[in-house]
């Protein structure tokens, strides 16, 4: 490729804004990179392009409260100084515990459950499908997903076969155990209604099911990857990417944070061996990602909290950063 169709992809999130059949957009990379401020910077952008914009945490270690200074929970709550942007905090393995005590708590139903949740995942899965069913249900128009670290954002991805190892695992155990099962219930007064757990695997594993579709779905679904321009970020993010290749998810964006810039008279030491580093990562993240827009952001003197400071932030994702002379 020549320097001059390079230059055709914009260095900037300019294109998430235009692409307007998006519906969902994922924000991730390695711990401590600034996920949580570019998706908050992207959400602001968003809103300003969008009807409506939920933006929802799947990190356990919620930021989103830290970055907009103002509480959330897992009901979407407008962000102040917004009509039409929303947030919430999720924590997807909650989701299971809330519905094993809200299910039909016999001892046999017990059994059952502690059986189908013995596979590996299965809890996870099913917080996914809860959140996921829970967010289908709402009217808007983009959805960003502020995602857990690396290694927790891509299980999606392996969630349907998990699901369908539970069902089976469910089908088997009552196709076998079944009628002794009533026998038993029957003479101890209690319901062992299993179809009623086999019933609710069923209907996540359909929910999970349909979502990936989605996410699959180039038009609908992107990727930005965020990275900081050293030796271990950028390779999780090629991990990353890999990993969002082999499952079929559309990423073109990756985010350079934390870049320095210091003056050419600057006397400090550390800046300018770090300056030096930096450069030398980031003309291998140049090379790597030739076809990707690339978005350069700069180390700050402040942090990015509130909203007001997001806003100035956000729009470093569309107007590229232009390092002093």
């Amino acid at each position: 490729m020549s320097d001059d169709e390079f230059q055709a992809l914009a260095p900037s999130l300019q294109n998430v804004i235009d692409q307007k059949s998006l519906q969902w957009v994922f924000v991730g990379g390695k711990g401590g990179v600034g996920k949580t401020t570019t998706s908050s910077s992207l959400a602001v952008q968003m809103a300003a392009a969008r009807k409506s914009v939920l933006l929802i945490s799947t990190d356990p270690a919620h930021n989103l409260s830290d970055a907009f200074g103002q509480k959330f929970n897992k009901d979407p709550t407008l962000v102040n100084g917004f009509d039409n942007l929303y947030c919430m905090e999720i924590d997807p393995t909650s989701s299971i515990q809330e519905m094993i005590e809200s299910t039909d708590n016999s001892a046999m139903n017990s059994i059952m459950q502690d059986l189908a949740f013995a596979i590996p995942g299965v809890d996870e899965a099913m917080g996914f499908a809860e959140v996921m069913k829970l967010v289908k249900s709402m009217e808007y128009e983009v959805i960003i997903f502020d995602t857990a670290p690396t290694g927790h954002t891509l299980r999606f991805l392996s969630f349907p076969t998990v699901l369908e190892k539970a069902l089976a695992k469910v089908s088997q155990l009552s196709g076998r155990f079944g009628p002794m099962m009533q026998q038993m219930s029957g003479m101890m007064g209690v319901n062992a209604n299993h179809e009623d757990i086999f019933a609710k695997l069923e209907s996540m594993r359909a929910v999970i099911n349909e979502v990936n579709q989605q996410f699959q779905d180039p038009d609908k679904t992107t990727f930005v990857c965020v990275c900081i321009s050293e030796f271990l970020s950028l390779y999780e993010t090629e991990r990353l990417v890999q990993e969002l290749t082999n499952g079929n998810i559309d990423t073109h964006n990756i985010v350079v944070n934390q870049l320095l810039f210091p003056p050419k008279d600057s006397n400090c030491d550390q800046c300018q061996v770090r300056h030096k580093m930096q450069q030398k990562y980031l003309e291998q993240i140049f090379d790597l990602y030739e076809d990707f827009h690339v978005t350069l952001l700069p180390l700050l003197t402040t942090e990015v909290r509130g909203v007001d400071r997001l806003k100035a932030f956000s729009r470093l994702l569309l107007e590229p950063f232009q390092p002093p002379k």
